[in-house]
């Protein structure tokens, strides 16, 4: 699934080339996606200018005068900007055509989405899908205390409360267990249990992770591509844990041990992560 390191580089290719522009067209060729889309939308926005392109999470939120569209890559999907007159590929469900330019979404499974959120149903903060999430943990809030507090009287792991998103967004299945392994601390620890020490670690290296993602493009996990169809080269570039079962550890040699979570693979290693 693109996590939010894939998310962000996806925003950054579109609002390059959509922030600014008039939409003259939006075209919906699939509307079953994880939640119908509107039949109305196209409608709604054609002839509107993106005013601004947001993230939230791993939402891409394009911002246009009466409203916010929310969109969702979902499982393996990509938003990436295509060559006019380019041939529409086997699930390409959605384009937004502009002057100069068209994106498309291209998602083979359809568990991403693309939803309307009007000015009049109040700020997009409120909206369902994006009111409980956690702090960006690149935001000057997200620091040891408020990790603790979030972790506080949870019996689960602490792999677990990361993936849950509702103490800081951004830590997905593949960079929480690149954090942890940062932060020497095992994915089976109680999250009750991790001490305002190891809570500062951790936000130091959730951030440094998520930075070093963000600067190689992302990942290369499936067929996830950029705005401009390029793959992310993070596991090349960094992954220490996260793929490695039955390597030595880049630390200390110790092989690199998987086991699931919550339906989730795992990967740490045993020495460097004690519980």
């Amino acid at each position: 699934m693109p996590e939010l390191p894939e998310v962000e580089t996806t925003r950054r290719g579109i609002d390059a080339v959509a922030t600014g522009h008039r939409l003259k067209r939006l075209v919906v060729h699939e509307t079953r996606m994880r939640w119908p889309i509107p039949t109305d939308m196209a409608q709604r926005l054609q002839g509107q200018v993106v005013r601004a392109c947001k993230r939230r999470g791993k939402y891409l939120l394009l911002e246009f005068d009466e409203g916010t569209q929310l969109v969702h890559l979902g499982m393996s999907g990509s938003l990436r900007s295509v060559m006019q007159g380019e041939l529409l590929r086997k699930h390409d469900h959605v384009e937004w055509e502009f002057e100069h330019a068209t994106l498309r979404l291209h998602d083979p499974r359809r568990f991403g989405a693309v939803l309307w959120h009007s000015k009049s149903d109040g700020p997009i903060e409120q909206h369902p899908l994006l009111s409980k999430l956690g702090v960006e943990p690149f935001d000057p809030a997200f620091d040891a205390a408020h990790l603790k507090r979030g972790l506080e009287g949870r019996q689960m792991s602490i792999k677990q409360a990361l993936l849950a998103g509702d103490v800081v967004v951004g830590a997905g299945n593949i960079y929480a267990s690149e954090s942890l392994f940062r932060a020497r601390i095992h994915p089976k620890t109680q999250a009750a249990r991790v001490s305002l020490a190891r809570c500062s670690r951790l936000v130091e290296a959730i951030r440094s992770t998520l930075s070093d993602a963000l600067d190689s493009g992302g990942s290369t996990l499936r067929d996830y591509v950029n705005a401009t169809g390029e793959a992310g080269a993070y596991f090349t570039l960094h992954a220490a844990v996260y793929e490695r079962a039955g390597e030595p550890c880049r630390v200390c040699q110790t092989v690199i041990k998987r086991f699931v979570q919550g339906q989730r693979a795992t990967y740490f290693c045993p020495n460097c992560q004690k519980i």
